[in-house]
């Protein structure tokens, strides 16, 4: 039976060898004796090459492996190629039971074993095997800390260094660790732990550590002849990935046991990890042994539970808890015990717990999930409460020329504060930190600088606080006003504000609180207040003019008159500051210097009342306003092309004029005779010669009916008793004269059936009445259907007998009409009745001869007219 065993597993690597895709390997060495010579010792050299059985590629059946002597570049020592000697399935450790979407995890490891004897050297053997790819490409996920090709996934290189007499004395002998097989499963954002610790048949001490997977160099199959010599590059290594972390910092190695533990990453997907056994003899370090290989995060879950919460808070003693894993596991009971002595309901089953603390000080938080069954986690961790902390601070001083007074003035009702850390937001240097509680400091230049205080008591509790402050040359002030007026018996109160500093008013002249932002003034003549800011010796001034009168003056403009429903601004000469005007119902605003008015009765009266401060004066201005003149030029009119109709026009003033005038009759009336050729829009103006002076307007448009093109059809030609269907076009309504002969004289296309020559009259109207008229002339062939073509034509272009023309009588259809010379060569043809031969053969005139000509139609009745003769062209 184990026979049969190794068969299927040796069969199930042989499959496929071309696609041999890896996701780790070992390369071991065992030492078997003395070697075949004095100087020599034999190894037992081992590949072991592992594989994922769900991924569909096989291992291959052969492998090359070079053994080079030493670590330099020189070439290789040996090169065999080894085939597959066995193969087992890793053991896969037992699943959680309260596992939930447990993977998959097949994995087996081929082995490639041979024997050699290998001389003593100083430097010892360095044995490799190098292949193109890690992992097959179509595995889902691919691997997430390694850069990989775009097919294939990422190479690698197994290798083992078999000691020199530099690292080990002759007289000993050494075999490499192995190490351990057996896989755990790893679930995103969960604790695991996988065994990656080895064994020593020699009792050498090992070292873990994780240390870089080597990439395949130039291979490019696995089973590339040529290993390449060392050293070996690294892999490619994804951000924030690198050999040190391949999993992420939460991931490490236990350096004493190898055994990898910590939180799996969020990422689902392959991780390439490298291990690094280091063997100590008597202290001594005698060799590095390297294994690596492809672990698989999962979308699984396990419950867990993980308390992560800050080991103080200083906000307060009710406090909200929740498990901190993120990790999808089926948890159904919660079990929290918030730590308080002596009180039996400091305990909650919730999910996410709010618990209130009935005092301060150190709690032990535990957290159980699925308590009492066989999935159960459970985590502690302390919890400080001491609430009212409260950090703060502020500045003295805006001026970046002298130095600024930081002043701490941060609380806390438990325990002192203790310690100040300043860092005063002056990038370019890194000396602009302080630990002292009220440091000062001194800024470069003006500008904006974020200052942070991080402060913490002695309980524990820390805190941080951010504040932007503004640093200028000088104190900035801000007057509203800079020129002002007042009349001689008023008082007035400056207004001003600061970025800092104390501010004092010059002149101390009819002044009160001159030390003050806003004093108040009096003076009886124009003066000029001047306001200085002083902070730490940083000056800046400002001026407020202050122009003082002893009476209003204003001028309104003259009485004036407007049309009825137009609006003006009253122009206004003065001197005060303020307005009242009145009536204020038909002004845009009663309360500005030069309102718009839009009286509405005749005449209105407008009078305003100036002041500056306490002293007033008034004007007035009266307004009359004239009706506009009004005017109509009538209704739009429509007429037919070449007619005129009269226009009707109405006015009130006291005169009109029309425009255009070029097609007006009479335009010096209100009722001339328009005739326009094409539609025209007439306007009629009208003007008042008193009152309102402004023109008034109105348009009329008269709309021409574009001419009707009657057409009664081409005259024609036609044998007795053939009908002939008349086709009349160009308006909607038809009048055919004489209605004789016709089936309809009322329509467009009436039948018309003749015994002799006739000349039809065609009146065509359109909807508008216009109307058009036209002929035809019908000429009657007393004769069955038939072609006549002429025997002799003269082109000389002299206007008679210039053209070979067939007259076609009778015929529906006519097919053809054709000429050729005595060669037989085809001068001339034509399809269209009404078309003839004009003597020309390719825009050349023919010479006087004798020419043959063929023609075929259809007469009315449906018989064939074919017809041939000759003509003959005379010059």
């Amino acid at each position: 039976m184990k026979k049969l065993l190794l068969i299927l597993l040796l069969g199930l690597f042989s499959l496929k060898n071309y696609a041999a895709h890896v996701i780790g390997g070992e390369m071991v060495y065992e030492y078997l004796g003395a070697g075949s010579t004095s100087n020599s010792k034999s190894y037992r050299i081992t590949l072991k090459l592992f594989k994922d059985n769900t991924s569909g590629a096989a291992l291959p059946n052969s492998v090359s492996i070079g053994i080079y002597d030493g670590n330099t570049l020189i070439g290789g020592y040996r090169t065999a190629n080894i085939d597959i000697t066995g193969g087992t399935q890793l053991v896969i450790n037992a699943f959680p039971t309260c596992l939930s979407n447990p993977p998959t995890l097949n994995y087996a490891v081929g082995n490639y074993t041979f024997t050699t004897d290998l001389p003593n050297n100083n430097n010892g053997y360095t044995i490799s095997y190098q292949t193109c790819c890690r992992i097959a490409s179509d595995i889902t996920n691919g691997l997430v800390n390694v850069n990989s090709p775009s097919t294939g996934g990422a190479g690698s290189t197994y290798s083992a260094v078999i000691p020199g007499v530099v690292s080990l004395p002759i007289s000993q002998n050494n075999s490499s660790p192995k190490f351990s097989i057996n896989v755990s499963v790893i679930c995103y954002n969960n604790a695991f732990t996988f065994n990656f610790g080895a064994t020593d048949a020699d009792g050498d001490s090992l070292s873990y550590a994780f240390c870089d997977a080597y990439g395949g160099g130039a291979a490019t199959g696995s089973t590339y002849a040529t290993p390449a010599a060392p050293p070996y590059a690294s892999v490619n290594y994804i951000n924030p990935y690198t050999a040190a972390v391949p999993m992420g910092n939460t991931v490490s190695i236990n350096q004493n046991t190898g055994v990898i533990s910590g939180i799996a990453p969020s990422t689902l997907g392959r991780y390439v990890i490298s291990v690094c056994a280091s063997e100590f003899r008597d202290g001594m370090l005698i060799g590095i042994h390297q294994k690596d290989f492809i672990v698989q995060v999962n979308d699984c879950a396990i419950p867990q539970a993980l308390l992560n919460f800050e080991t103080v808070t200083c906000d307060g003693f009710t406090h909200t808890f929740f498990n901190a894993s993120t990790n999808g596991g089926v948890i159904t009971s919660y079990f929290w015990d918030f730590g308080v002595p002596g009180i039996l309901s400091d305990t909650s089953r919730l999910q996410n717990p709010t618990y209130t603390f009935p005092d301060t000080g150190i709690f032990i938080i535990k957290l159980v999930v699925n308590r009492g069954q066989p999935c159960s986690d459970s985590t502690t961790r302390p919890f400080g409460i001491y609430p009212g902390f409260f950090p703060n601070f502020n500045h003295v001083g805006v001026c970046y020329t002298s130095p600024i007074q930081f002043v701490d003035s941060s609380k806390t009702n438990f325990g002192f504060v203790n310690s100040w850390s300043w860092d005063f937001g002056n990038p370019p240097v890194l000396n602009d930190t302080s630990h002292l509680q009220n440091p000062t400091y001194t800024y470069p230049s003006a500008g904006n600088y974020d200052v942070q205080l991080i402060i913490t008591n002695s309980k524990g509790c820390i805190d941080t606080v951010l504040k932007n402050i503004v640093l200028i040359d000088k104190p900035s002030i801000t007057l509203p006003f800079k020129d002002t007026l007042i009349c001689s018996i008023d008082t007035l109160q400056l207004q001003s504000s600061f970025t800092s500093g104390n501010p004092s008013w010059l002149p101390n002249y009819r002044i009160i609180n001159a030390n003050t932002n806003n004093p108040l003034v009096y003076p009886l003549v124009t003066t000029q207040y001047i306001v200085t800011a002083n902070d730490q010796g940083c000056i800046q001034r400002d001026s407020v003019l202050v122009r003082v009168k002893d009476f209003v003056t204003i001028d309104v403009m003259a009485d004036t008159t407007i049309c009825l429903t137009d609006n003006f601004k009253i122009r206004n000469t003065t001197d005060a500051l303020t307005f009242i005007w009145t009536p204020s119902a038909t002004l845009s605003s009663s309360s500005i210097k030069e309102p718009i008015a839009t009286p509405t009765g005749s005449p209105t009266k407008y009078v305003v009342t100036a002041n500056i401060g306490k002293c007033q004066a008034r004007d007035s201005i009266t307004v009359t306003a004239f009706p506009y003149p009004t005017v109509d030029a009538g209704p739009d009119v429509i007429i037919c092309s070449g007619f005129s109709t009269v226009l009707n026009g109405i006015v009130t003033g006291n005169s009109f004029v029309w425009s255009p005038t070029s097609t007006l009759t009479n335009a010096n009336t209100l009722t001339p005779t328009a005739k326009p050729l094409t539609t025209t829009s007439y306007i009629l103006s009208t003007t008042n010669t008193t009152g309102c002076k402004k023109p008034a307007k109105d348009t009329v448009k008269v709309i021409v009916i574009p001419p009707i093109k009657a057409f009664a059809g081409a005259d024609t030609v036609i044998v007795v008793g053939q009908p002939l269907q008349l086709q009349g076009t160009g308006g909607t309504n038809y009048i055919w004269t004489p209605n004789n002969f016709l089936s309809n004289n009322v329509i467009s296309n009436p039948i018309a059936t003749l015994s002799n020559n006739q000349t039809y009259y065609l009146r065509v109207s359109d909807t508008n009445g216009c109307f058009a008229l036209d002929t035809i002339n019908i000429v009657v062939f007393k004769t069955e259907p038939d072609i006549f073509v002429p025997t002799a034509f003269t082109p000389n272009s002299d206007g008679r007998n210039d053209i070979m023309l067939p007259v076609a009588v009778g015929l529906k259809q006519y097919d053809y009409f054709e000429v050729y010379n005595r060669w037989g060569q085809l001068m001339y043809k034509s399809t269209k009745i009404g078309e003839g031969w004009d003597g020309k053969f390719k825009g050349e005139p023919q010479d006087n001869q004798t020419f043959v000509w063929q023609v075929q139609g259809i007469d009315y009745k449906g018989k064939k007219i074919f017809k041939k003769g000759t003509v003959i062209l005379i010059r």
